[in-house]
């Protein structure tokens, strides 16, 4: 209630492009969590794939990472990275036409991928596939992003720059650098989108790692640590533990990620050494990620019984969760002797979602629902009880998508390495398939619920949004304090 009053009584704070971020962030989780489901689908029942090549898996596959990623998870980021350096340094952004640009800009680059990547036209980069104009625009829009966020911070009222922006200002200084080096290509000819990257063979694998782990080391981690070093203690109504901490976690995890890549490149034409490197890195970077994990879980000391009532601050520690697993999961994963089971396998794809359902769309959600009242001049959301569908909904649905991706992977890791006494394979690979099908299944019902919980999410952003609603209390519930 005190951050509603004092967001409006300083209108000189720029919402409505945090408002436009926080609104398409809605919208941009529905569209690419509903491809997702149908790509899901399509592995578990090929007939999906219809005679359309636009909607074959291994087109709408990268739609749909590009939706989640840069569309959900880019838009989130934008709001609340936007949202929290105003409120920290006390200014409003440096430039309301610079920021409505980046806006604009980036739901542009949005919408040009989800027509050119069905289109085929593509680079074929695990997560940078899209064609050069793209990525020349996407520059653009990065490095206008960069100028309104530091500008705003050049000119803060505070002498004390907050943690949640140091973590914001290495992700977008990162991502820039990151998205330049492996964007670098030679187009065929100007009038043409078709190009190819200056590197070849091992070293375009390495630098391709290189930048796509970095995009999950500061896009997808980084950043979202913003999220939580403000949201937490704000939704939770109490002070980080550890503000020490949080500064040795951010310069450990700045200063090891960026090493990382090499693990996905085990037993391949990768020198040995550089694979060797990437797995110790990993190895280490276990400790600073634990460190942000617990101190984000400690901040709720003396508040733990919010938990019962409030399913905001749910949301967001039980993304807090899914962090610390999956950066427990990720370090063991990059060990050699346990990658020569897991990669290539669904096990992977378990991790991936692990991070993307249960860490990076679980802290989203928790802070547009902090934020969206606020923006549209409300005191909470319009449904607290669908808020606490809405978690529900997203965990089991989180829960049901990894469990059948790990037994999955696992399943098909000893599947592949099983020989005979007379050195042949014990199972063909369509075997694999097959024994698969129970989990592909498990999987299509699991982001089904988890996409379910998104469309309640839009209706109750929609009625927040509506002066003429009055918002519903929430239900008593028994026992509470």
């Amino acid at each position: 209630m005190s951050e509603l009053n004092s967001a409006l009584e300083h209108p000189t704070y720029n919402y409505k492009v945090v408002r436009q971020f926080a609104v398409m962030t809605v919208v941009w989780g529905i569209v690419g969590m509903l491809v997702g489901v149908l790509i899901a689908a399509q592995l578990a029942w090929p007939a999906l794939n219809f005679d359309l090549p636009w909607v074959h898996f291994g087109r709408l596959r990268p739609l749909h990472t590009n939706a989640v990623i840069f569309a959900f998870g880019g838009s989130a980021l934008f709001a609340t990275s936007y949202y929290v350096v105003q409120r920290t340094c006390q200014v409003r952004l440096i430039s309301d036409k610079l920021a409505a640009i980046t806006f604009w800009g980036w739901q542009l680059v949005i919408v040009s991928a989800a027509i050119t990547l069905p289109l085929g036209l593509t680079t074929s980069k695990e997560y940078a596939e899209l064609e050069w104009p793209i990525d020349l625009l996407i520059t653009v829009i990065w490095v206008l992003y960069a100028i309104v966020f530091f500008g705003t911070i050049a000119k803060r009222k505070a002498d004390h720059i907050y943690v949640a922006n140091w973590f914001f200002g290495s992700f977008i200084i990162a991502v820039a650098v990151l998205h330049i080096i492996n964007s670098l290509e030679m187009p065929i000819a100007l009038n043409m989108f078709k190009s190819y990257s200056i590197y070849a063979g091992t070293v375009d694998a390495m630098v391709q790692w290189w930048y796509g782990h970095n995009a999950v080391g500061f896009f997808l981690t980084a950043g979202f640590l913003g999220m939580m070093y403000y949201f937490v203690p704000k939704q939770a109504e109490r002070p980080i533990y550890s503000y020490r901490l949080s500064i040795v976690h951010f310069w450990a995890l700045v200063a090891v990620y960026i090493w990382a890549g090499p693990h996905h490149l085990h037993y391949t034409a990768l020198p040995d050494w550089a694979q060797s490197l990437g797995m110790v890195m990993s190895l280490i970077l276990l400790a600073p990620s634990w460190g942000g994990m617990i101190n984000g879980m400690m901040t709720l000391s003396g508040a733990w019984h919010k938990l019962r009532t409030d399913p905001i601050l749910r949301f967001l520690v039980v993304s807090l969760s899914f962090y610390g697993m999956s950066t427990f999961e990720g370090p063991m994963m990059s060990i050699k002797t346990v990658n020569s089971l897991s990669h290539y396998t669904d096990w992977t794809i378990g991790h991936v979602h692990s991070g993307a359902l249960g860490w990076v769309a679980m802290i989203s959600i928790g802070s547009m629902y902090h934020l969206i009242p606020i923006l549209f001049g409300r005191e909470r959301m319009y449904s607290i009880s669908l808020i606490n569908a809405h978690f529900w909904m997203s965990t089991i649905g989180t829960v049901l998508y990894i469990a059948s991706m790990w037994v999955n992977g696992i399943l098909q890791g000893l599947m592949w390495r099983a020989y005979n006494q007379d050195g042949t394979l014990t199972y063909s690979f369509v075997e694999t398939v097959a024994a698969s099908y129970p989990g592909y299944v498990v999987r299509v019902i699991g982001g089904a619920i988890f996409f379910s919980g998104m469309l309640l999410m839009a209706y109750n952003v929609y009625m927040t949004s509506r002066k003429d609603i009055e918002p519903q209390a929430a239900p008593a519930v028994a026992g509470a304090a």
